[in-house]
């Protein structure tokens, strides 16, 4: 166990942060950095008065219920599906976190698989590096002209649509939560049902929540609605998409190709969807630019600095956040 020294409040930061965010915390609370698998974490927790993570721990509620002194559990990004979020509230933890701080890292992301997959950047690449000769079904399109499809469009959605906007694309946007004047001045459409979003959309891109109402939002159906020539790009929480019946969509060809980012899994498990060759993936790295992280070290930092020292902080989540 680890021993106490002359701070009143102690932190625990279970994943990697900016080490510039730990140093400003070191200044008034003792800070432990470890990452514990789930049985040491059940352990250890109890000695802690806030718990800093970001996606890899896990935070249910038997962690929750063991953190007797626990005040605030503070997610360093924005989704917290990893949170059992119902149980802290039950128990008047705080949970907070630090949207906005990856938005941009996010899009560019985003923006980088749109234009790998319709320029087919990681084929062209192989084949070049195999000294094969270009085949014609290699053949590249452009964005300009075509029609993207963004469900959800939070800070992240409208960092994509005004990059795509520059690359001359018209932009749908389904996100039925927003208020109208959210995307007053945005250069997007307002589309009332999901199914012609996916009809009409050369590429779709899935920038909301994971949520009851969101978790297997894409599926067979849906899939079926898409374009045979479209390409379906997630970079906001696994879940969303039902993999397995990506695969098949997929292998058949029901559409052009996908990205990935996150998984419904993670580290990503489904190997047969991952061996694909249409389909790109990357292991969750869409806030892994060292700006994101300086960003996101600094807004935590300072929800939980707030919370223990009885200020309020300023991104509380709601209950409409958690699952179940």
């Amino acid at each position: 166990m680890v021993q106490s020294t002359q701070f009143t409040k102690r932190i625990l930061i279970t994943d990697p942060l900016a080490p510039s965010a730990v140093a400003e915390l070191r200044k008034e609370f003792e800070v432990v950095e470890v990452h514990y698998s789930p049985e040491e974490l059940l352990e250890e927790i109890s000695e802690f008065n806030a718990l800093i993570i970001r996606s890899a721990t896990k935070v249910p509620r038997e962690v929750i219920e063991k953190g007797r002194k626990l005040e605030v559990i503070g997610r360093a990004g924005i989704g917290v599906d990893n949170i059992d979020v119902k149980a802290a509230l039950e128990r008047d933890i705080l949970v907070v976190n630090a949207p906005g701080s990856s938005s941009v890292s996010v899009a560019e992301l985003t923006m980088a698989f749109m234009l790998a997959l319709c320029n087919q950047l990681v084929d062209v690449a192989n084949t070049t590096k195999s000294k094969r000769k270009l085949k014609k079904k290699l053949m590249r399109s452009e964005l300009y002209g075509k029609t993207l499809g963004c469900i959800g469009c939070g800070k992240v959605g409208v960092e994509v649509t005004s990059r795509a906007n520059v690359f001359g694309m018209k932009c749908l946007v389904y996100s039925p939560n927003l208020p109208p004047k959210a995307t007053e001045g945005m250069e997007v459409e307002r589309i009332d049902e999901l199914d012609h979003l996916l009809r009409v959309s050369d590429f779709i891109t899935i920038h909301t929540n994971l949520k009851p109402e969101t978790h297997g939002l894409i599926s067979k159906r849906e899939l079926e609605l898409m374009k045979p020539t479209a390409y379906l790009i997630n970079c906001a929480r696994g879940g969303i998409i039902d993999e397995d019946a990506l695969y098949d969509a997929l292998k058949e060809g029901k559409i052009a190709g996908a990205a990935l980012d996150v998984y419904s899994k993670e580290p990503a498990t489904n190997d047969k969807l991952l061996e694909l060759d249409n389909l790109y993936a990357s292991p969750h790295i869409g806030a892994s630019t060292s700006e994101a992280q300086e960003r996101v070290g600094k807004i935590i930092i300072d929800q939980v600095r707030k919370a223990l020292l009885g200020l309020n902080p300023d991104f509380i989540v709601e209950k409409s956040f958690f699952i179940g």
